[in-house]
């Protein structure tokens, strides 16, 4: 959520930003200028109303104390005062949900290193390491022509239990999953310094706005009937953000550091036609997810930090991959700065998405109302960070894709024989 103190001092600051993001917002924007331009002028109509009851109130004491009988049109008065306040009030309560409602509406502000653009054509490439990219001697097929083939994929009987863009792995096909998410999250808290977390894949409506996905986006959430109302995780991100919800921490304890396997669950309503096939976009997907929580003067350098944490995942796996800087048109609503991390797909001949790193700097920590204490006393919004270390899906995708050999085999990634066991499917 952004700052209202800066709506109110410097709303071109707000405005540019989202005129960067292409100026979707733009319309609530102006709407929420308005709306709290008009309940601070009734703010301070109720200041002067209260302010004249008090004097009529004083009025009326001090002639009662001198036994003199209160004039009707005082009297008169002090009723009037009353309604207009009691109205006043009601109006000002109806005001304020309206306004925090498009408070929760705005996207965040742009980090100043952003660069502008309209589209995912305009991100920014700043690194490559194309080193471990293979020259295949045959037609490369595809993650799920070769998985179906070999009998580690079954989208047919998946489509069966569950409908479109569910998947099902089997044998040494589900063991390579179970593999994956093992590797990384000994990789990440052992070498990289995060604490495990297995939340719950449950969580509630204040959750969900805590971290952004409310209330713009319900329609990309699963909700599962009845009460109390709860809705499916789309990312651990969710849980792990909104840990430390109406708390306030110590400069100490800064940075928290999280990891945690969960499956995750998207409807993917924008989407209809998109990667249809394979394990690119499922509305159920496994993934492992880094947050962090820091003071704001270190939250840029923490993002460098937690994208490379991401990168040494494939790194490790050996597959090649590139970063890419996001531009303003293409930046996920609470984020302020992101990095997305592609791998290269040779099926398909290019580089997909398998992580993204964001700094939602204090956007999210306004919505959860997570602060912390500073060492002379003051009290701050934290900041917040989030990237996938990795999507687990997308990774076994690669695997299957970029280690397949002439005869249908798949070798396995020399770091992770010691999880499976073996060394080829």
């Amino acid at each position: 959520m952004i700052d209202i103190k800066t709506l109110r001092t410097n709303p071109n600051l707000i405005e540019d930003s989202i005129i960067k993001r292409g100026g979707r917002y733009l319309p609530a924007f102006k709407e929420l200028v308005e709306k709290d331009r008009i309940r601070l002028e009734m703010l301070k109509e109720l200041e002067k109303l209260n302010k004249r009851r008090n004097e009529i109130a004083r009025e009326i004491a001090n002639l009662k104390k001198d036994n003199i009988e209160i004039p009707k049109a005082k009297i008169d008065e002090a009723n009037s005062i009353k309604n207009s306040i009691s109205e006043l009030e009601e109006n000002l309560k109806k005001l304020d949900s309206e306004v925090n409602y498009l408070l929760l509406s705005i996207p965040n502000i742009l980090d100043s290193s952003v660069p502008y653009g309209k589209s995912d054509e305009d991100n920014k490439v700043v690194y490559e390491n194309t080193s471990f990219k293979r020259k295949f001697d045959f037609k490369p097929l595809s993650h799920w022509e070769l998985g179906e083939k070999i009998g580690i994929l079954d989208f047919e009987t998946a489509s069966a239990l569950s409908g479109s863009r569910f998947a099902l792995l089997k044998g040494k096909g589900a063991s390579l999953e179970r593999a994956l998410i093992n590797f990384m999250l000994d990789l990440h808290t052992k070498e990289h310094g995060y604490q495990e977390v297995f939340p719950p894949f449950l969580v509630n409506r204040k959750t969900m706005t805590g971290t952004g996905q409310l209330p713009k986006f319900e329609e990309d959430l699963y909700k599962i009937q009845g009460e109390p109302e709860l809705f499916l995780i789309p990312t651990a991100e969710v849980p792990l953000t909104n840990m430390y919800a109406d708390k306030i921490l110590r400069e100490d304890e800064l940075p928290k550091q999280f990891t945690a396997y969960t499956a995750c669950f998207r409807q993917e309503a924008g989407s209809y036609g998109k990667d249809t096939k394979g394990l690119i976009r499922n509305h159920q997907f496994n993934k492992v997810e880094l947050v962090w929580i820091t003071t704001p003067e270190k939250s840029n350098e923490t993002l460098e930090v937690m994208t490379k944490h991401a990168q040494r995942v494939l790194e490790l796996l050996e597959l090649p991959y590139r970063v890419v800087q996001l531009c303003s048109g293409d930046l996920g609503f609470a984020s302020s700065k992101t990095y997305d991390i592609e791998v290269w797909m040779p099926s398909e001949n290019r580089f997909r998405e398998i992580s993204s790193c964001s700094n939602c700097k204090d956007f999210q920590a306004r919505r959860m109302n997570t602060r912390f204490r500073r060492d002379d006393g003051k009290i701050e919004y934290v900041h917040t960070l989030n990237g996938s270390g990795l999507a687990v899906g997308r990774t076994f995708a690669a695997i299957v894709e970029n280690y397949q050999n002439a005869d249908g085999s798949i070798s396995i990634p020399k770091a992770l024989v010691k999880y499976m066991g073996f060394d080829r499917i």
